[in-house]
């Protein structure tokens, strides 16, 4: 297939842009022709929390697709000219990455414009459907992103159920997100925790990345002290960039009777760093209060760390309680401390069983997920797509 792929791609930062990347590689490899097209602007500054928005510390593994940059989120006039040449060049499938509605005129505009060939197919691969952080207009523009969409690829339970629910006719295919493989090699752990300034003979419990209210980091702060009772030489790492009032979060390590075990590295973790990181831990935690799934597991899980998450959206679908990690509720610290007891009590090794378990989460997988979907995708008389019942047209958001 000839696949226009619009999203972030390097030089932009982030899980996203590492997604990407990965996924059009491995399309590349099955002997698609993919076209890769990035934004000259992602986020106006005044909405962008973060320091900056591009990568500091190279590429995330190969970069065998190089990306053309062309659109301004917030530009009109660039929507109007990719839309319109992509119109022209009629890819046979048009694909988005979809986490956020604040894309919605941008992905829409374009989208409408290219499947006016009446041949380009139009596909969101979809990390988010209910945002997890509501913000004004959310509603409208949640519907406006899905007028000129043929069909989603979603990477959840919680996700399809969410989509189905508002749009009933929607092709949808479901697999689950790959193993991000993207980092290199583990590296030698006691060589990681000398680079990162770590006790070398400690338990180290690892929180990564972006730091939001939605992923519960107070709760793991304020739960680590009674977590730290259970071994005299437990330790927690954080490393993320905060995408809110990060005082908040120092302030309450600072506040923290075990302060001295805390370890905050408070700026974007460079692709270069990641491996660092995760080889220097023993285990990852994911507070989360709400999820539809993590990019962070299948970091933890391509260096063979186990996880501690929350039993929210679609974690629990992806750590193997008692074999590949623990899964507990969600909200509370208590809950967190009991997760850490069954770390530290349970089995010394369970690498075996995440490389058995992460065998499910190849890309090639997912590869052929987007290759269903798209032969499942049946065009309508008027360009739109053809629903099971014969209607055509776009579903409404309900």
């Amino acid at each position: 297939m000839r696949i226009a792929y619009l999203s972030t791609f390097y030089p932009l930062r982030g899980g996203i842009a590492h997604f990407n990347e990965r996924f059009a590689a491995e399309l590349v490899r099955r002997g698609h022709a993919v076209r890769a097209i990035t934004f000259s602007r992602q986020y106006p500054a005044l909405l962008f929390p973060g320091k900056t928005q591009e990568e500091t510390g190279g590429t995330a593994g190969e970069a065998s697709v190089h990306a053309e940059v062309r659109v301004d989120s917030i530009g009109p006039r660039s929507w109007l000219r990719t839309g319109r040449a992509l119109r022209r060049d009629a890819p046979d499938v048009l694909l988005f990455k979809y986490w956020i509605s604040f894309f919605a005129p941008c992905f829409w505009a374009i989208a409408c414009l290219a499947r006016g060939n009446r041949r380009t197919r139009t596909v969101y691969v979809v990390d988010n459907f209910i945002p997890h952080e509501q913000r004004p207009g959310e509603r409208l523009l949640r519907w406006l992103a899905f007028r000129c969409v043929d069909g989603c690829l979603v990477m959840s339970e919680a996700v399809e159920k969410d989509i189905r629910a508002a749009h009933p006719r929607l092709a949808i295919e479901r697999s689950p997100h790959p193993v991000y493989d993207n980092f290199g090699p583990a590296q030698d752990r006691a060589a990681a925790r000398e680079k990162l300034g770590l006790p070398h003979d400690a338990v180290i419990a690892l929180f990564f990345g972006y730091i939001r209210p939605y992923k519960g980091l107070d709760l793991l702060i304020d739960a680590f002290p009674a977590m730290a009772a259970l071994h005299p030489k437990l330790h927690l790492v954080i490393a993320g960039e905060c995408y809110e009032d990060e005082q908040r979060y120092r302030d309450l390590v600072k506040a923290s009777p075990l302060a001295d075990r805390i370890h905050y590295f408070g700026d974007y973790i460079p692709n270069d760093m990641v491996a660092t990181h995760f080889s220097a831990a023993d285990v990852l935690v994911l507070p989360y209060r709400t999820a539809t799934q993590s990019g962070i597991v299948q970091i933890a899980y391509h260096f063979e760390r186990p996880c501690i998450v929350s039993d929210v959206g679609g974690l629990g679908e992806v750590v193997l309680d008692g074999s590949t990690g623990y899964v507990v509720p969600a909200g509370g610290g208590a809950a967190l401390v009991e997760g850490m007891r069954r770390f530290l009590n349970g089995p010394q090794d369970m690498r075996e069983a995440i490389r058995r378990e992460r065998r499910k989460y190849a890309w090639d997988a997912f590869a052929e997920a987007l290759e269903r979907l798209v032969a499942g995708i049946q065009r309508g008389p008027d360009g739109l797509q053809g629903r099971p019942d014969g209607a055509t047209g776009p579903s409404i958001d309900r």
